[in-house]
């Protein structure tokens, strides 16, 4: 892991195309702001886990659903 050290209103460059900024820091506390191209997904990472789980859970579905719920009528 990279770690550096930002103050109030200093940046961080990613890949030429994403910016973090510190906007504010407030004790334990900071605001980060990014500046990304739209098409880059950016998610708070527990959200991001839950998704992750979601869609893992979505997969293990048994390939025949459709037919399982059509017989259950």
């Amino acid at each position: 892991m990279l770690v550096l050290t930002r103050k109030l209103n200093e940046s961080i460059i990613i890949n030429d195309t994403i910016e973090l900024t510190i906007l504010a820091i407030d004790g334990d506390q900071i605001k980060l702001g990014i500046n990304a191209p739209r098409e880059v997904d950016i998610y708070r990472k527990e959200i991001y886990l839950q998704i992750q789980k979601e869609n893992s859970e979505a997969s293990n579905l048994p390939t025949n659903l459709l037919e399982l719920l059509k017989n259950k009528k």
